[in-house]
């Protein structure tokens, strides 16, 4: 609908263009109930093709931006119908004639079998990260600034509002912490996310819209394969070309149907937890966690408590206990020789017995067996004071640490 045929034959004013644009990127905040908000939806492909080729092993699915500013209708018709075939993913190019397309897609197209999807190209990059954003309540989006829009819709199809004009410069950044705090608890349980610092690896992980838009792309799909088929009367079978020849990894079928991907706050709530099980499967998510869990150190914590920062401590803490408790524990005062004979009692390996010099591996072998004084010690190594002894077992702790370190 145009804005002539919502005004009717009068040229409509400045002001009214304004207000019909607006009203429809906002919506009214009584609108927007737990049970119907936040909301996707999909338009069917069997509104505009009486069948669809679907590949037998889809490629992954990759977003390109074209210019925001798009003054033809046939340039929007255009994106449209690319965009509705997405079942026909790296095939969707067999259904057009690129002299038909606009410039841009049709560089695009004429790489071959590719499984694009277009968006324009925006200051705010809103198109790029719609599904994200249409995963949030209202209180979420309240709770980090960001305006109440209506519904997402995927793919993309037109923009008749500009929706571009109605965002803040910083949206981009708003919607980073929005997701980021929406998706943390999957990530990391039982910490919050201030408990980190602002450089960890996961907290970055998570504010990074650009990880997730495959992970989402892939639920949304996944959720649009249940729906049910079109009938347009097309019998799945080989995909025939122009030339007679068969479309190898293909088959056709009818379209499915469109609707509702997801539909308020609970349903929302089941395809964040879908996207962060995908992002596991498009970006090895579980992998990336575990790698980082595993390499923790001390700066990755902020100042404020959590099980995480416990839990790090407590093995760090136990870790060095081994080595400021005690030295060494060995029967009589005979060193064990060789470095792979290491102790398994209850503290050290002879591997670090054999970094120290003699003098300092005999005062390891001296506290071991009970001579605790450090007086004693020095008489019995014969030197005037226990000052040197202070100084040698300095040597040895910091010895000891460097190696535990390291082991």
């Amino acid at each position: 609908m145009t804005e002539g045929e919502v005004y009717g034959e009068q040229e409509p004013t400045p002001a009214e263009v304004l207000e019909w644009r607006r009203d429809h990127v906002f919506l009214p905040e009584a609108d927007a109930c737990p049970e119907e908000y936040p909301h996707l939806r999909n338009v069917s492909a069997g509104y505009v093709f009486g069948g669809v080729v679907r590949p037998l092993e889809p490629a992954a699915p990759e977003y390109v931006t074209l210019p925001a500013a798009h003054t033809r209708p046939e340039e929007f018709l255009a994106i449209a119908q690319w965009n509705m075939l997405w079942e026909a993913a790296q095939f969707r190019r067999r259904f057009f004639d690129l002299d038909d397309l606009p410039e841009p897609m049709a560089r695009i197209a004429d790489l071959g079998d590719v499984n694009v999807t277009f968006v324009p190209r925006t200051r705010a990059r809103y198109f790029e990260y719609a599904p994200l954003f249409h995963l949030l309540p209202k209180r979420v989006l309240d709770m980090f600034g960001l305006p109440l829009l209506r519904g997402g819709q995927w793919p993309f199809m037109a923009d008749w509002s500009g929706i571009d004009d109605f965002l803040s410069p910083d949206f981009e950044e708003r919607l980073a912490r929005a997701w980021a705090w929406t998706v943390w608890p999957h990530l990391v349980s039982g910490s919050k996310m201030k408990a980190f610092s602002a450089d960890d690896p996961i907290r970055l992980l998570a504010h990074n819209l650009d990880f997730w838009v495959p992970a989402v792309t892939a639920t949304i799909q996944e959720r649009l394969r249940d729906f049910p088929e079109v009938d347009k009367g097309k019998a799945p079978g080989p995909v025939t070309l122009e030339d007679g020849s068969v479309l190898a990894g293909a088959v056709a079928g009818n379209p499915r149907t469109g609707g509702q991907v997801w539909f308020g706050e609970d349903d929302a709530c089941d395809a964040v937890v879908e996207t962060v099980e995908a992002a596991d499967r498009t970006g090895r998510l579980r992998g990336i966690l575990d790698a980082v869990r595993s390499h923790r150190v001390e700066d990755d914590f902020s100042s404020h408590w959590s099980y995480a920062r416990e839990d790090f401590e407590r093995k760090l803490h136990g870790k060095r206990r081994k080595v400021t408790v005690k030295f060494v524990e060995l029967t009589d005062t005979v060193p064990v020789q060789g470095p792979e004979s290491g102790v398994l009692g209850n503290l050290i390996t002879n591997d670090f017995l054999t970094l120290l010099d003699g003098r300092n591996r005999q005062i390891v072998v001296l506290l071991s067996s009970g001579v605790t004084s450090k007086t004693e010690i020095a008489d019995l190594l014969g030197y005037a004071n226990h000052s040197a002894v202070s100084k040698r077992l300095a040597q040895i702790r910091r010895a000891a640490e460097a190696y535990f370190d390291e082991n």
